[in-house]
């Protein structure tokens, strides 16, 4: 596969969309507006479709992607459609969380089996019918890309899993895909030369972005394939831009913050010539409104100065 026959690569000006929609959002009329509102007001050409399976905790083995909290079939396929309508590309990303609140990093079992305790094959299994669901998805609506899992941290060192895995997605999508690691954990993937595009996310600290370049781009050169930040963003709230990974943390709402946190990522990240994009997070399918804009203190840009930066620096990309 020549991966520049898809992307280019040009520069991924994109925004994850859609997260944590249920049954019958992207029904609604909001949900298209919202999509349309995305192009328009931050000049974003990649939407990102990322969906949320369900597992009961992180040492379950049944990835749910069959109920109510996940959008139908038909109106995924309907949404991507309008993407279409809209000029947008789409990149499909199916993703998982745990019931109980743990955060998919921690899905973890005995490396070695144990009769009567949860095993890695059952979850791979589970968690593999859940990627190829949605790949044959993927290959029928041609989307642009494909990531197959996202800061899946104590997964990663199931190295011939993931490869198994990746395998079985390509006989049902031809496009390019991508997983995307966890921050800090470029060098955890010991895989990447089993995906096309290398991505992961980049929260990282408004002063370290030097730092954290130097330390990606040295990883992933010898594999000599695309990266971009396939998740990268922080919260409209005081002392987010150090932490700008943790959304439980507490502080004053600050609209500057969150826009001087995108100046500094683009003037840092966006201008070194091997991060060939980004995966905006995020922008919900239902927004709120424009004029309470001003209230929300969560990673949304919708109405915020930070839109504007977007907007601006995208500009500069196209």
């Amino acid at each position: 596969m020549n991966i520049k026959e898809f992307v280019g690569m040009d520069f991924i000006n994109g925004f994850t969309f859609g997260w944590m929609s249920r049954r019958g959002d992207f029904e609604k009329p909001e949900a298209k507006e919202s999509l349309r509102k995305l192009k328009e007001r931050t000049n974003t050409d990649y939407v990102i479709i990322s969906l949320a399976a369900l597992q009961d905790g992180a040492h379950t083995t049944v990835v749910d992607y069959q109920g109510k909290h996940m959008v139908s079939d038909e109106e995924l396929v309907q949404m991507i459609d309008y993407s279409r309508e809209l000029g947008l590309k789409v990149i499909l990303k199916p993703t998982v969380n745990c019931k109980d609140g743990t955060w998919r990093a921690h899905i973890n079992f005995f490396d070695l089996d144990v009769p009567c305790e949860p095993k890695w094959s059952e979850w791979f299994k589970s968690y593999t019918e859940y990627q190829v669901h949605y790949a044959k998805i993927a290959e029928k609506t041609k989307c642009e890309m494909m990531i197959v899992g996202c800061e899946m941290v104590q997964t990663e060192r199931r190295d011939k899993e993931w490869r198994a895995l990746i395998d079985d997605v390509r006989v049902e999508y031809k496009g390019p895909i991508t997983y995307n690691t966890d921050k800090y954990q470029e060098g955890n993937v010991k895989w990447w030369d089993a995906v096309d595009v290398i991505s992961s996310s980049g929260y990282y600290p408004i002063d370290d972005w030097d730092n954290q370049l130097a330390r990606i781009e040295e990883i992933i050169k010898p594999y000599n394939k695309p990266f971009f930040f396939a998740e990268a963003g922080c919260p409209s709230r005081s002392n987010s831009p150090y932490v700008p990974n943790d959304w439980g943390l507490e502080g004053e709402i600050d609209m500057e913050a969150q826009a001087n946190y995108y100046k500094v990522m683009f003037e840092k990240a966006g201008q070194k010539d091997w991060v060939q994009g980004f995966g905006l997070w995020d922008w919900k399918a239902l927004l709120y409104k424009e004029e309470d804009a001003f209230t929300d203190d969560e990673y949304a840009v919708y109405g915020k100065p930070a839109e504007k930066v977007i907007k601006e620096f995208y500009a500069t990309k196209k």
